[in-house]
């Protein structure tokens, strides 16, 4: 039976000290239920608050909740990259694929999952909105499920649906929603997006993340027919896409004729698109990212970012040297559904510098510390500013001169240097 309470202060007061909490995650970040969970916090003892990324949850990384409350991240965000990198938060290498897995199977106990949720219809049924991911399988497993009802949250289909029977403290307030607001889309984001839609063939399936070469590879596609998209998530990239009839998800084999996604951020004006859209599915991720089912679709391009590519073609996405800075995620569950698609391909998209041109992206070897995500021998396509390479079935050797011709020129000397004198490779 639901517990209607007036005020989240009182809807978070059965937590306990020693729980494991489960906190919905990315635009759909209960952050009202979190600050009162914080408010309280120091009544507490050991608590964990496991999540993706959160957003506009600040109050959980108050220096005076140690020992209280400890973030457990299987992603790292702008809140909590601080706090893994000082020991004062735990961040769980995994991917994304597999965290719903730990919940049902025992491997990992959820306590309360802490969600945020559409007002229910007539059937008393809520929906979880713009973010299924994981939080579908806490929900299951959780011993207590404790909802904000937010009146501005989208009703989504697909594996979104709880009904009020399962939540056991409700509170209502109308909130707003996360936004996320495209930045803009720079000379180098252009080039890179120019060349990765090079790659985008009639009837490609899509997976693509959030960002400026995303979003500056999808409006290159104008001008093509009835692509899919299959993702772990989207933001308004492909909405225009959608609105003129170029996605169809015409030849899909999973989700014909619909977006299949786990979560999404953007926009007002995509959560309004995704608003009780029954041609969008936001289905759990154990499935939307489950390589054997992203392969059942032909065509799949996988298109994800790094933040160092070596010159053997290793990826490394999650950290910076020892720093962590985000998480495995869903890119290799993507780029292993793209390897067994047929006719798939998954490309690795980066700006050939950093930190305003002084730093190569492109590397000798990897920064001491750092963590592989992407492995040489599952690399496929690599793409910069100054063009595309096909890693695939290539040699060492062969790799490294490839690379090289798409670092910026600048680093280009120096990288065949140290591929001689660290690799042995003569390029």
């Amino acid at each position: 039976m639901t517990r209607f309470v007036n005020s989240a202060a009182e809807a978070v007061a059965a937590i306990g000290s020693g729980e494991f909490l489960w906190s919905h995650s990315m635009a759909a970040t209960p952050t009202v239920l979190l600050d009162a969970i914080a408010a309280r916090a120091q009544e507490l003892q050991d608590v964990n608050i496991m999540q993706l990324h959160l957003e506009h949850a600040e109050a959980l990384a108050d220096p005076v909740l140690e020992g209280h409350l400890r973030n457990r991240c299987f992603f790292a965000g702008k809140v909590t990259r601080d706090l893994i990198n000082q020991g004062r938060a735990d961040y769980v290498p995994i991917f994304l694929s597999e965290i719903p897995k730990l919940f049902r199977r025992g491997e990992q106990r959820v306590d309360t999952a802490i969600i945020q949720v559409s007002k229910p219809d007539h059937h008393g049924n809520c929906s979880l909105g713009i973010s299924v991911e994981a939080t579908a399988a806490a929900c299951d497993m959780a011993g207590r499920i404790i909802a904000h009802i937010n009146p501005n949250m989208p009703r989504t289909h697909g594996d979104s649906f709880i009904n009020l029977k399962r939540i056991d403290y409700a509170y209502a307030e109308a909130a707003p929603l996360i936004l996320h607001e495209s930045r803009e889309i720079s000379e180098v984001d252009r080039q890179v997006g120019e060349h990765v839609a090079s790659l985008v063939e009639d009837g490609s399936c899509l997976q693509m993340g959030i960002g400026a070469i995303p979003d500056a590879a999808l409006a290159c596609l104008g001008d093509r027919k009835d692509l899919g998209v299959h993702t772990e998530m989207f933001s308004d990239g492909v909405l225009d896409l959608l609105e003129s009839g170029v996605v169809t998800n015409a030849h899909k084999k999973i989700g014909r004729g619909r977006v299949v996604t786990s979560f999404a951020m953007g926009s007002r004006r995509l959560y309004d698109y995704v608003n009780d859209n029954p041609e969008v599915a936001f289905l759990d991720v154990e499935y939307v990212n489950n390589p054997v089912i992203i392969a059942k679709n032909r065509k799949v391009m996988s298109i994800n970012s790094a933040i160092q590519v070596d010159l053997t073609g290793q990826v490394c996405a999650d950290s910076m040297g020892y720093r962590i800075y985000s998480g495995v995620g869903g890119q290799v569950d993507f780029v292993q559904g793209a390897m067994y698609s047929d006719g798939g391909k998954s490309i690795i998209a980066l700006p050939s510098t950093a930190r305003h041109g002084t730093v190569s992206r492109l590397v000798s070897a990897v920064e001491r510390g750092a963590g592989v995500v992407t492995t040489r021998a599952q690399v496929d396509y690599v793409v910069t500013e100054y063009g595309v390479v096909e890693l695939r079935g290539r040699s060492l050797t062969e790799r490294t001169a490839a690379l090289i011709g798409i670092a910026h020129p600048d680093f280009r000397e120096q990288l065949a240097r140290e591929a001689r004198d660290s690799l042995g490779l003569r390029v």
